[in-house]
């Protein structure tokens, strides 16, 4: 193409020899352009390019460049009276799809301006460019300037549009990350079934069904001495990192503290005292916690607003409710009642979450405590790895295609 206009220029057509020379500016642009895109330029710097092929290659004298990051917003203002900050996006853009004058226009940002060049992918409206005062000549038409101004226009907001996208998937990436390791820790602080007691006195196992990759449910066993132990389930408010974070903090303070030689109201106290110092009155704990002697066969349990702990004996069904208010909704807590519980030999401890008994099936319904207590009855003789996974297979198939809309936790235990 180039040989064939310096031919005609040598024939006397100088004015193809101009019109060489813009299509030769346009290529130079062009290439400027998406070698800048190549050399992965910060966004501002790509319209920093825009601006300047605009105002010095294309005769355009007045700028303005919407684009949507969670609201539309105006990046580059210039040649008008109005600043960046205060030019205001006129809705009425959003009706424009393709490129139109703004002749006519009543709104005082559009009337600075001659013509709109939208940019969209599929439906959804990337960019909006403002330009007015062009200078054009008889070399090159308006409608091919406004062709190529149009051009660059796509090309520099699809770049910074995957840029975007590519930021993005960085940041989900370093996420599922951080909720892996986050998932790990957790792992690593809530015991497995192989570290709960199976022996001739106490038979334990446990289920934690996060509902994310982290949760917020917690429970534990700790042995105090030959004849003692302790055992707990827990539920943090929130979800994710945060009560994953909490639990974290909350099960160093409780094993700290239940290991000193402090009644159990002294430790619940001081336990809601170390909760508030963490949480500061933003996030509080539902928990049960038992102390039980093998020799006497006494159970000292505080319930800390927690679902009531289920004790199954020969089909006799007590709840264990009593205890204090949940830990972290008050400074001190208001009042504490540690009880006692003679426990027969075969008797069954389910202790769980709220997410068990608030699961919900497609019909509206919630599993509720009373089927999980005639659930207990029922299996109460099995051994307690068998009863927890029997109960978990009765609320998949009582939820059906219904999600888990929470963590769940079981913890199971036989006094033999």
């Amino acid at each position: 193409m180039q040989q064939e206009l310096e031919i005609k220029v040598e024939k006397g057509q100088p004015h193809l020899e101009k019109l060489l020379q813009i299509k030769q500016l346009q290529i130079n642009s062009l290439l400027e352009v998406t070698q800048a895109i190549n050399e992965n330029f910060k966004s501002d710097a790509l319209f920093r390019i825009y601006e300047f092929i605009l105002r010095a290659q294309m005769g355009v004298n007045r700028i303005a460049v919407f684009i949507h990051d969670k609201e539309w917003k105006c990046i580059s203002c210039s040649g008008t009276e109005f600043s960046d900050k205060e030019f205001r996006f006129p809705e009425e853009l959003l009706e424009t799809k393709e490129i139109m004058s703004l002749k006519g226009k009543k709104n005082k940002y559009l009337r600075a301006f001659d013509m709109v060049i939208p940019v969209y992918h599929r439906d959804e409206p990337l960019a909006f460019s403002l330009i007015g005062d062009i200078h054009s000549d008889s070399n090159d038409s308006l409608e091919e300037k406004l062709k190529f101004i149009q051009t660059i226009t796509n090309i520099i907001h699809v770049a910074i549009e995957n840029k975007k996208l590519f930021k993005t998937q960085l940041d989900q990436a370093a996420l599922k990350k951080q909720l892996e390791l986050a998932a790990q820790m957790q792992t690593m602080l809530i015991p497995h079934n192989s570290m709960l007691p199976n022996n001739k006195k106490m038979e334990m196992a446990a289920v934690y069904l996060p509902h994310h990759d982290v949760g917020g449910d917690y429970y534990d066993f700790i042995k105090l001495n030959k004849d003692e132990s302790a055992f707990c389930i827990g539920d943090i408010s929130g979800k994710g990192i945060p009560a994953a974070l909490l639990m974290a903090n909350f099960q160093a303070n409780l094993r700290a503290l239940i290991t000193q030689d402090h009644s159990l109201e002294e430790f619940i106290r001081k336990l809601n005292d170390k909760v508030n110092e963490i949480a500061k009155g933003e996030k509080f704990i539902t928990l049960f916690l038992g102390k039980y002697n093998t020799k006497t066969r006494v159970l000292q349990y505080i319930n800390a607003g927690h679902n009531p702990s289920i004790l199954v004996h020969d089909k006799k069904i007590q709840m264990l409710d009593q205890g204090c208010t949940i830990l972290g909704s008050f400074q001190k807590l208001p009042f504490v009642n540690v009880s006692e519980v003679f426990i027969e030999t075969g008797s069954m401890l389910v202790n769980y979450t709220d997410g068990l008994v608030e699961m919900e099936n497609e019909a509206g319904e919630y599993f509720e405590s009373d089927r999980l207590i005639e659930f207990a009855k029922e299996n109460h003789n099995l051994k307690m790895d068998k009863f927890n996974n029997k109960l978990l297979d009765t609320i998949i198939e009582f939820k059906g295609r219904k999600i888990f809309n929470d963590d769940v936790s079981i913890l199971s235990c036989r006094f033999l």
